[in-house]
């Protein structure tokens, strides 16, 4: 399946039915007086987090969804029908944001959480509605109100602990391969993944975390170079960043603290908030260095970077030094777990009308 983290969409809610004039005519009944029911109320648009989808693929294509409106309500005392309400699932972690105002209006962050975006409009009145002492034969009847229209756009930023970041080529994906069952595709040449992977770590009984892996980045990608840049925003909601550096580079004249720094660079530019995340220096494929200079070359990698947070050293394809890692970021994020929240949302939205009928019906109606 694509994966696709962005969409615009229109929602509209469904219009009230109109109100109706009837007056009860029967045999022996000669004032039988008003009966016109009111009109139904129009279907609203709701949105609802589904943890079973992961991509906004269904909105790419699909972007424009109606409720129905309201019936009419009818003679006999018969009021209208309601009309149905639809329901937009969407993945955890999903932004949705007004397009004209860019107002963020809800965001996903459990499953089963619900939130109203377009209000149905409320049904007009009939002339059963105005009948009273002083005027017991009423003629006014009220129009239903229109439902609520936005155009909105929907931003997916997917729930993770940890990040992985770095270079092309710099292991990302054989890492999560190895401490997870995410399978992304591995190879040789640089861009390989193409779009976020998520994996689940299992640490112990009870203890796991979730681990997503974005596209290598290059210098320049806060300005749009390479694909990383696309899924920064990946990373915005993760408690820690892992810096996977190559070590053992295939061009001899590459130097992993350039790397390094110009990946930093990039960070501040995107985002300031992102660059001051915890950030662990990770340094991959150390089985490719000799035994006898690994700890010097890192020692002087670190010295050179002035790091002052944790340094690892591991082999994801060789799978060393991969418990110890493991067991630090457990004990990281065990820190920050979240209480769950109400999973019923309701945001205060400006309407696009009003939310009751007027008492009087407006001019021009009777």
């Amino acid at each position: 399946m694509k994966f696709v983290d962005e969409a615009t969409i229109d929602v509209a809610a469904g219009h009230g039915g109109a109100g109706c004039v009837s007056f009860r005519r029967e045999k022996f009944i000669p004032f039988g007086g008003p009966n016109g029911g009111d009109g139904g109320r129009g279907g609203s648009v709701w949105v609802t987090a589904d943890r079973n989808i992961n991509t906004l693929i269904d909105y790419r294509y699909a972007r424009r969804h109606e409720a129905k409106n309201g019936e009419p309500g009818r003679g006999s005392d018969q009021f209208g029908a309601a009309g149905p309400d639809i329901e937009l699932r969407m993945p955890v972690g999903t932004i949705v944001s007004d397009a004209e105002t860019g107002a963020v209006l809800v965001e996903l962050l459990e499953h089963g959480q619900r939130a109203l975006l377009a209000k149905g409009g409320d049904g007009g009145f009939g002339n059963l509605h105005f009948k009273s002492s002083t005027n017991r034969a009423p003629r006014q009847k009220t129009p239903g109100w229109p439902g609520e229209a936005r155009k909105l756009k929907l931003e997916l930023r997917v729930l993770a602990d940890v990040g992985l970041l770095g270079m092309p080529n710099a292991g990302k994906s054989t890492l999560i391969a190895a401490i997870s069952n995410a399978r992304p595709k591995i190879a040789d040449y640089p861009f390989t993944t193409l779009h976020p992977n998520l994996g689940v770590v299992r640490v112990g009984p009870e203890q796991s975390f979730v681990v997503a892996d974005i596209p290598g980045l290059i210098e320049g990608a806060s300005e749009g170079a390479g694909l990383g840049h696309q899924f920064l925003r990946h990373l915005q909601r993760t408690r820690l960043l892992l810096h996977i550096v190559d070590a053992a580079p295939f061009d001899e004249g590459a130097d992993p603290v350039a790397q390094v720094r110009a990946i930093v660079a990039e960070l501040k530019k995107y985002d300031p908030a992102l660059a001051a995340k915890p950030r662990w220096l990770v340094f991959n494929k150390v089985d490719m260095l000799p035994p006898e200079e690994r700890d010097a070359r890192i020692k002087a990698y670190v010295r050179r970077l002035r790091h002052k947070g944790p340094v690892f050293a591991i082999s994801a394809l060789a799978r060393e030094g991969l418990q110890p890692l493991l067991a630090q970021i457990w004990a990281h994020v065990a820190q920050y777990q979240r209480e769950p929240e109400e999973a019923d949302v309701r945001f205060d939205a400006p309407a696009a009308a009003p939310a009751e009928p007027p008492a009087a019906p407006p001019a021009g109606h009777g």
